[in-house]
């Protein structure tokens, strides 16, 4: 039996347009139901893991009646920064051919969702209400500064000050967790200040945030779930499981 529908409902305060939810298991694993037994169970909402795409429909469409959009936009997430502007397609029941790691609309009832397990969903809006963005930022994109560039690409797309932005980064892995024993070759000296070099670790909650505040949001529209995904069984995590489902995070404006 497929589980119930989970996730964490957040709202920016003020912007009482704007709907937030990160995904997660529903159920964690436990010694008599092994993650291994069943890498997907409990909300996978992945085409591309290799579950049951009629399984995979199933949770999608629980989450979309659960929380209340009209339509799902996703992404074929390839760890770049190019943004999608307004998506039209409805990819609740399919993977999404369109490759991108960012995306945006002004259109009510369109869920921009990202799909994660580890890799940072960061989502935006703008204090009116009226546009958001969300953003899958992988490693990779903090060493790109994709934080940066997919606000900045926001903002010019419609006319908004980051000023009057606000930015939530969603559950992933943990500044504990998150070792890189080739820091030197994947980050380079110019992110020495967050890493710890006893651990192996980067700080990259740390550095989201700084990105978001390089890039003009105001530090105290900066917000973070300091949940680390490798951390808890109640996420999906490729580093702690490597075979594993995805979750998703969305950010839609109220129809």
């Amino acid at each position: 039996m497929d589980q119930a529908i989970a996730a964490i409902a957040f709202r920016f305060p003020g912007v009482p347009g704007v709907r937030l939810a990160f995904g997660m298991r529903a159920a964690a694993p436990s010694p008599s139901a092994p993650a291994a037994a069943d890498p997907f169970a409990g909300g996978n909402i992945s085409f591309r893991v290799g579950d049951d795409p009629e399984r995979v429909r199933r949770t999608r469409r629980g989450l979309r009646d659960s929380l209340g959009f009209a339509s799902w936009h996703a992404l074929k997430q390839v760890h770049g920064a190019d943004m999608v502007f307004e998506p039209q397609a409805d990819t609740i029941d399919e993977p999404s051919p369109r490759e991108a790691d960012g995306q945006a609309t002004s259109r009510p009832g369109a869920a921009l969702a990202v799909k994660t397990a580890d890799c940072q969903p960061i989502l935006l809006a703008h204090a009116s209400g009226k546009y958001v963005a969300a953003l899958h930022v992988g490693w990779r994109g903090n060493v790109m500064d994709f934080p940066g560039s997919g606000t900045a690409a926001f903002c010019a797309r419609y006319g908004l000050s980051p000023a009057d932005c606000l930015a939530v980064r969603g559950p992933s892995l943990g500044p504990a967790a998150s070792q890189f024993v080739n820091f030197e070759t994947e980050f380079g000296l110019r992110f020495a200040a967050y890493y710890d070099p006893a651990a192996r670790t980067v700080d990259l909650w740390r550095l989201t945030r700084d990105q978001l505040a390089a890039a003009g949001l105001k530090p105290g529209n900066i917000f973070g779930l300091d949940i680390c995904t490798m951390a808890s069984p109640h996420f999906f995590s490729y580093r702690r499981d490597r075979n594993t489902g995805r979750q998703a995070s969305f950010i839609w404006i109220a129809a």
